[in-house]
């Protein structure tokens, strides 16, 4: 029993903090030995700086001053003597100052005598100098003589004197230098050695320590992968009374729970699969499901029938191998890399499979799957069948087309009728009967517009109208599309600003198709803005487009209307939708996008509007 508590003793914890700690101590002890050797080798660098560092600067700024005086001394002899008098008191004063700087810092043997020969040598050079004063003012030749007798070995002395005492300092600062460049390399010596030294029994520690943590880890890890792998007939033995110990016992428990859990549940998560088959296999929409590698997990029998395919050797088959669609698999890539669905632009979510005599049209979505920890773990794509709803398109749009045909030549004689009327018997009906007239004539008028319209409009969805592409520039664009609006807008006073950069690249364009376009959105713009207001048209390039912006200041777009704007028999004010047909701006899209470009819309209400295009840029 005794023994049994000695092990428990030994616990986890207080292993690391034993191995940790012995670690910490060698760094401190490092540590220590580094802080004690910095000191050292900082009060050798000090000594350097206080103790001869000032002495040097006061030496040289002394032999600099009687350096100056002498040349004050020459100077007065050539016959400058009150500029040579100033320049004599001035270094005089630097001198005396220096030099009580350097008697302030005498640290080092012989320094004081050198300062007291500076200092017997100054005076007398100063006495000189007064000597020669006197004998300048009455016999320059004899202060000349003077000056060589006297001054300049005076001179000389105290010079020399200066620099010996300069000297004296660097001599001891050198070697205070090597004397800490000495402690500088027994510091470097010692740390290595007792850094080394930590480092080895550090290791050692390490090593045992780490055997001692890693060997019932490595049992437990290979028991988790067991478990991963679905084995849950695996026991961890263990010898150890530590936290580890404990971990093991806590392991082999989990197991034993999670084999009883899987016992118990593999039936009813068999059957929730079987369930989840069988309503994926009644959905009528084809239902494809991929992995994160691109490879089919699940398939369903709509899915199969669209693509003919054999569901069984579809299964683990890359995408490619079952769709034959690089840009599907683009839109199925960036969901399952960004983990949200792609944005697809509206027309470009079909599907097109079979020859031209046999086609099917689907529209897909393409959705992650995510679980409820949010990690991704798939992608799936969903088929719906529109051929049918594709066929009643072509069929409404071959119908409207051949009704409009068929509408144009009565609404011909009509309108011919109507003019007869107007210009010979106008004046025969009474005023009921010619405001009935002109009003016939404003409704076959519109009705021929509508008409127009219609027949523009499926051309061009049946891919009939023909685009005759050329490389333009915008100014020409914009200055034919202004001949045909600035009239409009001068009837409401409204201002045309067109803004064209001069180094805008050529568009690639069918010039009469896009002046259409450009014209309804600045007629639209001039009956949506008051007389006095503003239109401004730019052009500006963006990448691989030109993008082409109208901009009024006028009524603006409720934000209810904004999201079918463009859409058939949409206008944005119904009390000013007799002034239209409301395809204007679906027949702008169509031709926006048989340009491969994209047409939108920012509007605020009650601030304006701005309706934005985008052309290619000519190769």
């Amino acid at each position: 029993m005794k023994t049994d508590k000695s092990s428990t003793n030994w616990t986890l914890k207080r292993k690391i903090i034993i191995g940790y700690g012995i670690a910490l101590v060698l760094i401190l002890a490092v540590l220590s030995w580094a802080i004690i050797n910095l000191l050292k080798l900082g009060d050798a660098s000090d000594a350097i700086l206080q103790e001869n560092y000032k002495s040097i600067i006061a030496a040289e700024k002394m032999v600099n001053a009687i350096e100056r005086q002498d040349s004050a001394t020459l100077l007065s002899l050539l016959g400058f003597e009150e500029e040579g008098l100033k320049q004599f008191r001035e270094n005089e004063m630097v001198f005396l100052e220096s030099l009580g700087r350097a008697k302030d810092n005498i640290t080092i043997k012989g320094e004081a005598e050198v300062i007291d020969s500076i200092e017997q040598g100054f005076s007398s050079y100063l006495t000189n100098f007064s000597d020669l004063r006197i004998l300048s003012r009455n016999d320059k030749k004899t202060a000349a003589s003077f000056y060589h007798e006297h001054i300049l070995p005076s001179f000389i002395s105290a010079r020399d004197a200066c620099i010996r005492l300069r000297e004296i300092n660097e001599e001891t600062m050198v070697k205070a230098s090597s004397q800490a460049k000495s402690i500088a390399e027994r510091a470097i010596w010692s740390m290595s050695m007792v850094g080394l030294t930590a480092l080895a029994i550090g290791l050692g520690f390490s090593f045992i320590l780490s055997n001692l943590l890693m060997q019932p880890l490595a049992h437990i890890m290979e028991g988790v992968q067991k478990v991963a792998d679905g084995d849950y007939n695996i026991k961890i033995e263990s010898h150890s009374s530590d936290e580890l110990g404990h971990l093991a016992n806590e392991f082999n428990a989990m197991v034993k729970k999670l084999k009883e859990y899987n016992d118990l549940n593999i039936e009813k998560i068999v059957a929730e699969k079987s369930k989840s088959d069988a309503i994926i296999r009644g959905i009528d929409d084809g239902i494809i499901v991929f992995d994160t590698e691109f490879k089919v997990t699940g398939i369903n029998p709509a899915a199969a029938n669209a693509l003919n395919i054999d569901p069984s050797t579809a299964i683990n088959s890359h995408f490619l191998e079952v769709i034959k669609s690089e840009k599907l698999f683009d839109y199925i890539r960036h969901a399952a890399e960004h983990e949200h669905s792609p944005h697809i632009e509206e027309g470009k979510d079909i599907l097109t499979i079979g020859e031209v005599e046999n086609q099917r049209h689907y529209q897909f979505f393409v959705t992650p799957i995510r679980t409820k920890a949010d990690t991704m773990i798939g992608v799936t794509l969903l088929l719906r069948n529109i051929t049918r709803l594709k066929e009643l398109d072509r069929l409404k749009s071959e119908f409207i087309m051949k009704a409009s045909h068929e509408l144009k030549t009565p609404l011909t004689s009509i309108g011919m009728s109507i003019n007869l009327l107007l210009e010979r018997s106008l004046k025969k009906l009474n005023p009921k009967e010619q405001k009935l007239l002109s009003a016939a004539n404003e409704d076959l008028q519109r009705l021929k517009a509508l008409v127009e319209d219609l027949l523009t409009l499926s051309k061009i969805e049946s891919g009939k109208i023909e685009l005759e592409f050329e490389s333009v520039s915008m100014p020409t664009i914009f200055e034919k599309t202004n001949s045909f609006v600035s009239g409009l807008a001068e009837e409401k006073s409204i201002k045309l600003e067109f803004q064209a950069p001069k180094e805008l690249p050529l568009v690639k364009a069918d010039l009469h198709k896009i002046i259409l376009v450009l014209t309804n959105l600045i007629s639209n713009a001039v009956r949506y803005t008051k007389s006095g207001g503003n239109i401004k048209i730019s052009a500006n390039k963006a990448g691989s487009q030109i993008q082409i912006a109208v901009k009024d200041n006028g009524e603006g777009i409720p934000y209810e209307s904004q999201s079918r704007i463009f859409d058939k028999f949409v206008q944005a004010d119904d009390s000013k939708s007799r002034e239209g047909t409301g395809l204007g701006l679906a027949i702008c899209k169509e031709i926006v996008r048989a340009h491969g470009g994209l047409i939108w819309v920012d509007s605020t209400p009650g601030e304006g509007s701005i309706f934005t295009f985008t052309l290619p840029v000519a190769e």
